[in-house]
């Protein structure tokens, strides 16, 4: 909240939309660069969360559509201190907040593939949630507390 007038600052929405195929990913850290100053991100906040969009949206294309064509779109807003990153989809359900943590006691020649991604997303972010829409699909949110800088007076303007 803004100590001045209780408003929360809240930025534009920004949304990409992607193709389900891994050469888009490139696509996706310029999108998130491209709005990291208008979203007032410091160089740490900005490379968790492409990494954690980026496994998320890994996730979706290899194991989601697993091949298939589809579509991907990333929304990503601050609001108030917060960053927010949506990534939606169509591919089959799957919600990665009921995937059990790995055990990262064991060695590695004695863990099971695949689960990192989760695991990795879990520790760069502070939320997220998975909503399954009427229409089908996913569509995952991830929220980093005290991820934007809002300037001296609260107000998110430099």
């Amino acid at each position: 909240m803004n100590g001045n007038t209780g408003a929360v600052h809240e930025t534009p929405r920004y949304l990409l939309h992607l193709e389900a195929d891994k050469k888009q990913l490139s696509l996706l850290e310029d999108f998130v660069g491209q709005h990291a100053l208008a979203l007032r991100l410091s160089q740490n906040v900005l490379y968790d969360m492409l990494v954690a969009i980026t496994e998320i949206v890994t996730n979706s294309i290899v194991h989601g559509y697993a091949g298939r064509p589809g579509a991907i779109d990333v929304e990503i807003w601050a609001s108030g201190e917060a960053l927010y990153a949506r990534i939606s989809d169509q591919a089959p359900v799957f919600d990665p907040t009921a995937v059990p943590a790995p055990d990262t006691s064991l060695p590695l020649e004695k863990r099971p593939l695949g689960g990192m991604g989760i695991h990795v997303t879990r520790r760069f972010v502070d939320e997220m949630t998975h909503q399954a829409p009427p229409q089908g699909g996913n569509e995952l949110t991830l929220v980093r507390y005290h991820a934007v800088d809002l300037g001296a007076d609260g107000s998110g303007k430099a």
